[in-house]
């Protein structure tokens, strides 16, 4: 396959992807307005920490530029590095929703506890796997990169992470910030 037919392909698969992550966040929105969530539930999420993750989310899609601005200047090291940082920032973020799960957890917070949990842990599990696949998708390039790879697809795989960051600031705007102005 071609670049160009890469990229179309992965842009086919941001489209459907948005989409379904369109129908996760309107399901969100609709069964927190016409069930009603808890308070007690919603007084659980750690706003200042979430905060503080997509931060480090949002630097990994600037990071992820960076290497690929390294690719196209034919600075190999430059884009393995920056690469590195990339994998690293989203499996910190990663991290933090796993720490942020067994607190819930703890906090009696569950998947099948209550209609709050079962739409949060849904549509925030589904975006964690998704950077789970990029994180994967980023260690194969970076491999490749390493293998001394001349058609890497950092460029196509770059759409899809930035895609998923871009996903996160509306489901943590949708799930953390509107919660705090309105109510639910």
């Amino acid at each position: 396959m071609t670049q160009s037919e890469n990229t179309t392909m992965m842009q086919t698969v941001i489209y459907t992807e948005a989409f379904f992550f369109l129908c996760l966040i309107m399901s969100f929105i609709y069964l927190a307005y016409n069930t009603g969530f808890e308070p007690h539930e919603l007084n659980r999420l750690d706003i200042k920490t979430a905060g503080i993750f997509t931060v480090v989310l949002v630097v990994s899609s600037l990071t992820l530029h960076i290497a690929e601005i390294g690719y196209a200047r034919g600075k190999p090291a430059m884009m393995r590095g920056w690469l590195i940082v990339t994998i690293v920032l989203g499996a910190v973020f990663l991290a933090g929703q796993g720490t942020e799960y067994v607190r819930l957890m703890r906090d009696n917070v569950t998947l099948n506890g209550s209609v709050f949990g079962t739409s949060f842990f849904t549509l925030t599990g589904f975006h964690g796997l998704h950077v789970l696949v990029g994180l994967i998708i980023l260690s194969i390039v970076l491999v490749l990169a390493f293998l001394r790879d001349s058609k890497s697809a950092i460029g196509t795989v770059a759409l899809y992470w930035h895609f998923v960051d871009v996903v996160w600031i509306f489901v943590f705007t949708v799930v953390y910030v509107l919660p705090q102005f309105t109510n639910i």
